[in-house]
């Protein structure tokens, strides 16, 4: 049986902390911060952990 491979896009996007969990930059972090307030921009510059649910389907993709 072949080995299971990881997935390369999950790999780029996730970050496996000490404990197991699986941290993520926020989205709407990119562009477009004309129209954003100050406090919205600065929370979404820290990373955020992955909620439990999707935390099962992103182990099964880096093969965890």
């Amino acid at each position: 049986m072949p080995k299971q491979k990881t997935h390369k896009g999950t790999a780029k996007r996730v970050k496996v902390t000490g404990t197991g969990k699986l941290v993520h930059e926020q989205a709407n972090n990119q562009h477009k911060f004309e129209h954003k307030s100050s406090t919205r921009k600065r929370k979404l510059d820290r990373d955020a952990v992955a909620s439990p649910a999707d935390a099962k389907r992103l182990k099964k993709l880096l093969g965890i």
